[in-house]
């Protein structure tokens, strides 16, 4: 009877070894590999009609060098994004991943030439995020700006759709600021120095910032939507359990999609990249699309 029971116990033990490292090894070799589209329509109140069907092109957290992002993956990000013939691509920032020593595992210079060609209708705009400020922001967006990017840095780029404007509002990301204070006078100084009026899309890498602005009067009720990334999605997601590490102040609230809260409205992309651990669990890199329609 014992021999009988610890032959099941043996057994056990050897099947959870087979399924624990068949998951790891899906998660290190193939899924960061992957490439998928998600596609999500937003309805969004009092949204300009002259803007219905606006489609944009979301791409977060390329993370150059990172497990599964090579030069080759660059070129068809590209290439897959160009496919989806949107009216505006966004990246939201994190483009370079340090090793030891803060040495890139890309150079940014790789990383900006793998970009190139990114086309849209209205343009192709960009964020800084996190990883980019630590490495050197003064170093990044140049790069960037060379390959034909529209880098915002606390500013407005204005676009026209229709005969109506349409603002994009490109923030400079909260992690890499000194205070809030600074974010809080950045913000007044943003509304005091913009009069044009018009609906709103604020791009900014974490979503955590969300719950800030969608309290501001600065803008009224031009503020529209938000478009996020930083948080991959967790990288890893287990049915059920849900998703263990969300790098988020707010937990699994904003780690992926979309969200409605108090009358705004905010998307966050789970990005291409990896980030600390080069793993990726039912969370695939994607290039998200967002259609937004009046409600």
């Amino acid at each position: 009877m014992k021999k009988k029971w610890v032959n099941k116990i043996v057994a056990g033990a050897v099947i959870f070894a087979v399924v624990f490292f068949g998951i790891l090894a899906y998660a290190y070799f193939i899924e960061p590999n992957r490439l998928v589209i998600n596609r999500t329509t937003i309805n969004i109140k009092n949204w300009n009609p002259a803007f219905d069907g606006l489609k944009i092109a979301l791409l977060a957290d390329i993370h150059g060098g990172s497990n599964g992002v090579t030069s080759e993956r660059l070129r068809e990000i590209v290439a897959r994004t160009n496919e989806q013939e949107a009216d505006v691509i966004v990246l939201l920032g994190d483009y370079v991943s340090q090793g030891r020593g803060g040495v890139l595992k890309m150079p940014i210079s790789t990383i900006a030439d793998g970009l190139t060609g990114l086309q849209a209708k209205y343009g192709v705009y960009a964020v800084l995020g996190n990883h980019d400020g630590w490495y050197s922001d003064e170093l990044v967006a140049p790069e960037l700006v060379r390959v034909g990017i529209k880098v915002l840095q606390n500013e407005f780029a204005v676009i026209e759709v229709n005969g109506q404007k349409l603002r994009l509002l490109g923030l400079k990301d909260h992690m890499n600021l000194n205070s809030w204070q600074t974010f809080d006078d950045d913000m007044k100084k943003l509304g005091a120095e913009n009069t044009d009026r018009g609906d709103i899309v604020m791009l900014e890498h974490s979503p955590d910032i969300f719950q800030v602005v969608q309290y501001y009067k600065t803008f009224g009720d031009d503020f529209k939507l938000m478009l996020a990334g930083h948080t991959h999605g967790g990288q890893v997601w287990f049915p059920l359990l849900g998703r263990p590490i969300v790098p988020s102040s707010f937990g699994q609230k904003y780690a992926a999609g979309h969200v409605h809260e108090n009358g705004k409205d905010l998307f966050v992309t789970t990005g291409i990249g990896t980030s600390i651990l080069p793993i990726r669990f039912m969370v695939p890199p994607e290039i998200a699309v967002v259609t937004i329609r009046p409600e």
